[in-house]
């Protein structure tokens, strides 16, 4: 009897973990699937001289890395992401805040104002790319024609080098700003209400409770979208491609499509592996310096 009594107690941990096992089971093999894997296997390739059409895969250490180096291409389509990335961040925060503000300050019709907001971001890729494309378009476009009324030349938005990345900057702003503006929107909803009263009380006016109280509390979210922000502005991919479709984009190339380009139009699989990686690289320095950056506002 004792020995019965003392095993069930032992017994009771081992299925509780096996139970915890079984539902952590589906999710453990899709993370090793579908990130795991891919993340080991795109390293291996990146040694190799593997190709699209199943040649090569022989062995060919740090050459792909070093050929990715002095590669002028690769580095003017990393300037180019990099730059869009400072452009289109800025607007992305300042919109997104004024937007906030504006609307829980008590503008009419608030639900009207935020699904407005919100709506352009729900729509795929492909939607806001082909909805932008007849906007810029220089014959009949909107864009063209809103100048024109102020007596502007048209300007051939998508196919001028020097124009063309602005353009899609517009674009994205107009697209993903509605994500930022909840982010916002959620964060001026947590500031208690105590404080403006307190302030209103003390003769602060408007402009004196935005720059002490809702600037300062709207820290730990702004530092959130930035990183948010900058990110996903790294990863441009999909507006790029579709709005510059036979349009000569050497010079507004960005990374991604680069390395698209290396492994599935010039077929170079392993060179294509190494330039993501030397990018994989770049972001994690970018996080890593935006949360010690975080961490250290914090701190203070």
């Amino acid at each position: 009897m004792t020995t019965m009594s003392t095993a069930a107690p032992a017994a009771a941990p081992s299925r509780e973990r096996l139970v915890s096992w079984a539902f952590l089971a589906p999710f453990l093999i899709a993370f090793a699937l579908f990130l795991v894997w891919p993340l080991v296997h795109g390293l291996y390739l990146s040694v190799t001289n593997q190709s699209l059409t199943g040649a090569g895969g022989s062995w060919v250490g740090l050459d792909n890395y070093r050929e990715a180096l002095t590669d002028p291409t690769m580095w003017r389509a990393l300037r180019t992401t990099v730059w869009f990335t400072i452009v289109s961040t800025i607007p992305l925060v300042i919109l997104a805040l004024v937007m906030a503000l504006l609307v829980h300050r008590g503008l009419p019709g608030q639900w009207l104002w935020r699904l407005s907001f919100f709506m352009p971001f729900l729509l795929a890729s492909t939607v806001i790319s082909q909805i932008w494309v007849w906007i810029f378009n220089p014959d009949i476009g909107a864009a063209n024609s809103v100048l024109g009324t102020f007596g502007i030349e048209p300007i051939a938005w998508l196919q001028d080098p020097a124009v063309n990345l602005y353009a899609i900057v517009i674009a994205t702003v107009w697209w993903t700003v509605g994500f930022n503006f909840l982010l916002y929107l959620a964060a001026l909803q947590n500031i208690p209400d105590q404080l403006y009263e307190a302030a209103a009380i003390d003769g602060a006016g408007p402009w004196r409770r935005l720059t002490s109280i809702t600037l300062p509390q709207l820290w730990p979210a702004t530092i959130l979208i930035v990183m948010l922000q900058v990110l996903a502005s790294l990863k441009l991919f999909d507006q790029a491609y579709q709005m510059l479709i036979g349009v000569s984009t050497d010079t507004t190339r960005p990374i991604v499509q680069y390395i698209y380009e290396s492994g599935f139009v010039g077929y170079r699989f392993g060179y294509s592996a190494a330039i993501s990686y030397v990018f994989f690289a770049l972001i994690v320095i970018v996080g890593v310096f935006q949360m010690t950056a975080m961490n250290r506002r914090r701190s203070l």
